[in-house]
């Protein structure tokens, strides 16, 4: 076991040298059926991999990662999983030079690892897009957006080479601006730190309930 540690430990020791790309983690399974309904883990059956990958070394067991694909979507006490391949990786874009919000093809991340245990974070911002100018209005009637946070643990199997997910804390914000008018009173502004299942809500911890394996990929 300590010889394979040593082993992973000189592969993550590539990026010092240049070698940052190539080094991942990879996860294949279903791509989510629902876009943004965490509750819900049902596939559309088409296979895709959630991947995370080495960027750049920043030390002391800290790494930054770039995810594509998407992350694994489960709820407590169901064994459905799916990766969402939308909210998870979220939505980009400056009016000033790209005009409407687009899909991103990956997000960042930011990893640590201490030849053991691996904790992954990584944030989205999703948008509906229904932004759009109301006939009786002077003010536009903004698209709901949610800011996503996604923390993973991971535990190191050295007999198999793989990262096995532990647990995962999902957060999910919501900002929304009312239509008003210039001449009554502004729009009103809706913010909340945390929306899962309702406006008084907390960032919910997940267990998955069936093994979940990133295999190590150089």
């Amino acid at each position: 076991m300590k010889k394979l540690l040593m082993l992973l430990m000189s592969v993550f020791s590539f990026v010092y040298h240049g070698y940052t790309w190539g080094v991942s983690i990879v996860y294949e399974g279903f791509e989510c059926f629902a876009i943004i309904d965490d509750n819900d883990p049902s596939s559309n059956l088409n296979v895709i991999e959630s991947k995370f990958e080495v960027s750049e070394v920043v030390g002391s067991g800290f790494y930054r990662l770039r995810l594509t694909g998407g992350i694994p979507r489960f709820i407590n006490d169901n064994q459905s999983v799916c990766i969402d391949s939308v909210a998870a990786i979220g939505y980009s874009g400056v009016p000033e030079a790209e005009g409407l919000p687009s899909q991103r093809t990956f997000a960042e991340a930011t990893g640590y690892f201490n030849g053991n245990d691996l904790v992954i974070s990584a944030n989205s911002i999703y948008t509906d897009l229904s932004a759009g100018r109301g006939v009786f209005s002077s003010f536009s009637s903004s698209s709901r957006i949610y800011p996503i946070s996604n923390t993973l643990f991971f535990r190191f199997n050295p007999q198999k080479s793989t990262f096995v997910l532990q647990k995962l804390i999902h957060n999910k914000g919501f900002t929304h601006s009312s239509t008003g008018s210039v001449t009554s009173i502004p729009f009103l502004e809706t913010v909340l730190p945390s929306f899962n299942d309702s406006t008084i809500d907390k960032p919910v911890i997940l267990t998955p309930t069936i093994a979940i394996e990133y295999q190590l990929v150089q």
